[in-house]
């Protein structure tokens, strides 16, 4: 998969994202703003504070941390099969 390189927060609950294979391009998260754990977000520089963690997470200390592969998926507007092909070969299945 491909890595994180970059991220910026912007405002808004935006984020501005490059990845390894030259894919770069802004996520909107403000669905998720207020809700949950993502309540953290409406703190003073909480969201402002995101970082990329060890296993290529997109994070927020630890409190909040998003899967670099689905925020790919979201912007790149990819399947799931697309960016990991090996799924169609090994034929997964969540009936099975």
């Amino acid at each position: 998969m491909f890595k994180v390189e970059d991220v910026k927060p912007l405002p808004g609950y935006k984020l501005c994202l490059r990845y390894s294979d030259g894919t770069e391009g802004v996520v909107d998260l403000s669905h998720l703003a207020g809700k949950g754990v993502f309540a953290a977000w409406h703190r003073a520089g909480v969201f402002e504070a995101v970082s990329i963690g060890s296993g290529g997470e997109i994070q927020w200390g630890d409190v909040v941390d998003l899967c670099s592969d689905a925020l790919y998926m979201q912007l790149t507007g990819k399947s799931p099969e697309e960016v990991f092909p090996n799924l169609k070969k090994a034929g997964v299945s969540a009936r099975d």
